[in-house]
């Protein structure tokens, strides 16, 4: 069989992978140019018509409409920022700068290349793209035994997870004789003495997401892979590979599995109220950054999830799917601007980001820096000023109540008014009096702070801003199919 393929549907991975294995050979080549070439393509694609390309029939394995670009585009935007903030981190502590470029790349394309699959297998192969260069990542200061242990910890998770997730598709290739997801949609809605099968295998490859997104009990991994990291890999674990994971998930449910809202509904309803129960009750015992932010992005998914959670209910499915990638995208980038900041106090006292402590008085110091991470705060705690948490969380809330999960709502409540604490508690820290034992002073750079890293702060602010200004352009994408 012979096919056509549309270079330009599938430009933004292949650009990434090619500026990748470039940045492999060649070490100073500037990493960001990828980024910058992959925008580009994603405004010509933004401009054109839905794309795809990998077809067999009316079927397509690779579709680029506007929840591609929407994804795509989140994604690009934090590697950028990951790519910043890990220059400085490159330097001081001996990372090798190609590998690290490479590895990147490597598993940003990954992320790209699932948010466009539309059949089992694409998204299986870009969901291990996404996780196999992040292993070597996590890894890759082996001088340091907590970052092995990580690599290590991370590694055996997603092994098993992969397994489940193959076990699932297995069966549900089985029952319905197909692996591209509106075929499988098709099928599922059919009577079929294999409809147990069936369920089964849906169950299995939500097992497997659960894994991938961090959701409880599947997170176990988190922490510790957070801790042991450096900063920049976690911040990408905790954006792109999540994102990449939350987009697999909702493409998988609201277009192949639709038929089954019924049976993994109620399942994704209690994955969520669990992940965010957990997440913010163990957060407010953290006392450092990286394990309140790990905490804190499994207890994140929870809310992801909630919207989903009322599938097979009275609100429509795609409006249940906007809602949670509305929020997927807002929390991108608000979250990696923290990150961001984090890495500044990391590079100085040789820690994956400090204890919360270590923050004390940075206003003093650099009150920009203070600023914005107080701003980002607000945002994930969906406080004013921060605009963009606040309607995510709105939109969240309105799926699940009119999707007739009030007990969810409920539990979201009492979660939401958890995270204040701490969140506030952070912030709070930023503007208290200056410790004996600061640890900011003499940080080269703009305003004492490395200048990739202030221009890192400054891309998640301005994204930050606009989805506060504009969130209509997030919080209304539906997946075309």
């Amino acid at each position: 069989m012979v096919q056509s393929v549309d270079y330009l549907a599938i430009a933004p991975p292949l650009t990434l992978a090619l500026t990748g294995l470039v940045s492999l050979f060649v070490p100073r080549v500037v990493p960001l140019s990828g980024i910058v070439a992959a925008s580009a393509f994603e405004v010509v694609l933004l401009a054109g018509s839905p794309r795809r390309t990998f077809c067999v029939d009316s079927s397509c394995s690779f579709v680029v409409d506007d929840f591609t670009v929407l994804v795509q585009t989140v994604m690009l935007v934090a590697g950028a920022v990951v790519l910043l903030m890990a220059q400085t981190e490159i330097r001081d502590t001996r990372l090798p700068a190609g590998e690290f470029h490479f590895l990147v790349f490597a598993a940003l394309s990954g992320a790209l290349t699932l948010a466009a699959g539309r059949d089992l297998v694409t998204l299986l192969v870009s969901l291990e793209v996404v996780s196999l260069p992040l292993f070597a990542l996590v890894a890759l200061r082996r001088y340091d035994g907590r970052s092995s242990e990580a690599g290590v910890k991370m590694f055996l998770v997603s092994v098993v997870s992969t397994a489940v997730m193959l076990f699932g598709i297995s069966l549900v290739y089985g029952a319905t004789g197909s692996l591209f997801l509106d075929r499988i949609g098709a099928a599922l809605a059919t009577p079929s003495p294999l409809a147990s099968v069936a369920a089964v295998g849906v169950v299995l490859v939500l097992v497997g997401f659960g894994f991938k997104v961090s959701a409880v009990p599947f997170h176990f991994w988190a922490p510790d892979t957070y801790q042991g990291a450096p900063v920049a890999v976690a911040a990408f674990l905790s954006v792109v590979s999540k994102a990449a994971g939350f987009a697999g998930l909702v493409l998988v449910l609201s277009i192949g599995f639709a038929p089954y809202a019924t049976v993994w509904g109620p399942l994704i309803a209690v994955l969520a109220a669990v992940s965010m129960t957990v997440g913010n009750l163990v957060a407010l015992r953290q006392r450092t950054a990286m394990r309140l932010l790990a905490w804190s992005s499994i207890a994140q998914a929870g809310y992801m999830l909630a919207p989903l959670g009322a599938a097979g209910g009275d609100a429509p499915l795609d409006s249940l799917v906007a809602a949670t990638i509305g929020y997927v995208a807002i929390y991108s980038v608000m979250n990696i601007g923290v990150f961001a900041v984090v890495a500044v106090v990391g590079w100085v006292d040789g820690h994956g980001g400090g204890e919360l402590d270590d923050y004390r008085g940075l206003a003093r110091r650099h009150p920009l820096v203070a600023v914005a991470l107080a701003f980002f705060l607000a945002c994930l705690a969906g406080l004013p000023p921060g605009l963009a948490g606040l309607f995510a969380k709105i939109v969240v809330f309105q799926g699940t109540i009119v999707g007739g999960l009030g007990w969810l709502a409920v539990v979201m409540a009492v979660n939401t008014v958890i995270g204040l604490f701490y969140y506030l508690s952070w912030a709070t820290r930023l503007f208290a009096p200056l410790p004996d034992r600061a640890h900011f002073g003499g940080i080269g750079g703009i305003g004492g702070v490395a200048r990739p890293v202030a221009v890192a702060i400054a891309i998640a602010a301005v994204g930050t801003i606009l989805m506060s200004i504009l969130p209509q352009f997030v919080l209304g994408i539906t997946i075309g199919g």
